[in-house]
């Protein structure tokens, strides 16, 4: 974008939208996110003051984040926030942006626990916590551990969680099961990799740490680790909750039966698509 007389606000959002097309599904709105955090204000501001001139210095830190948008990086990473289950929560390149569709896992989950349930509950490969914040937050009185491997990422679970006073939720670095193997826990979530290695998807998500995205050549190796180590840790009658692609229901289906896993029922997104799988402990 080139400085010049043209640096009203009106028409500055104006030029940046044209341009973010090519890269962003709602374009306008990504250009006026871009320069409410460059001004520190309001977007309404930016409705009742159209005519208002921008500095050059501001007009450069603006012209800064469009182009990090421009080149594919998620709005989550240049604010530094995502919303999710109606909280503001902490992101950064070291965990993943939370999706919509995973809300389902969350409204899932909720559905099994009682409201006044002392239960244990734990989120696996927790990422910014956005799971376990949403269950700590509506179930105040079960006890919920988030683990993950990455320990920058939990850094930013933990300070999300701190951020919201969540005094229910704990967390603990390992891989998967292992730092909670001793432990007996009522409900198991886990929003695991599931991308296949070689998919040309991972290409547009490069932002995004690949550890947390990719899980073998089909993508399923998470899930058979889950369903292999979970029930060992699981109550009886205990259940399982995972996300996965929308074309690895079957195959995750499959999993789990050969593992022991009983009840396994599939649930579909606000999309229509697959998208979670649930299963009970049985046969362990």
């Amino acid at each position: 974008m080139s400085q010049d007389d043209n640096s009203r606000i009106d028409l500055i959002l104006s030029e940046a939208a044209t341009r973010l097309a090519t890269v962003s599904e709602s374009p306008r709105l990504d250009a006026e996110i871009l320069l409410c955090r460059t001004i520190d204000m309001p977007r309404s501001y930016l409705f009742a003051h159209p005519d208002d001139v921008l500095d050059d210095m501001t007009f450069d830190r603006f012209d800064a984040l469009l182009r990090r948008r421009l080149g594919g990086e998620p709005m989550a990473y240049i604010m530094g926030t995502r919303e999710f289950w109606s909280h503001e929560l902490l992101v950064s390149p070291a965990t993943l942006v939370p999706r919509p569709e995973t809300e389902l896992l969350v409204e899932l989950a909720l559905r099994e626990i009682p409201r006044k349930a002392e239960w244990n509950l734990l989120d696996l490969g927790t990422g910014c916590g956005a799971i376990a914040v949403a269950l700590a937050s509506e179930r105040p009185m079960c006890e919920v551990t988030a683990v993950d491997i990455n320990e920058s990422g939990l850094a930013i679970a933990a300070e999300n969680a701190r951020q919201l006073a969540l005094s229910n939720l704990a967390f603990a670095q390992g891989s998967w099961c292992e730092p909670v193997r001793d432990r007996q826990f009522e409900l198991i979530v886990s929003n695991p990799p599931y991308v296949r290695a070689d998919d040309e998807a991972l290409a547009e998500l490069r932002f995004e740490p690949i550890e947390a995205l990719a899980a073998g050549p089909d993508g399923l190796d998470a899930i058979r680790t889950l369903a292999a180590d979970c029930g060992d840790i699981l109550k009886p009658d205990g259940a399982l909750f995972i996300e996965h692609g929308a074309d690895q229901a079957e195959d995750a289906a499959g999993i789990l039966a050969r593992t022991g896993w009983t009840g396994i029922l599939n649930h579909k997104d606000f999309s229509g698509l697959p998208r979670v799988t649930v299963a009970r402990k049985g046969g362990k």
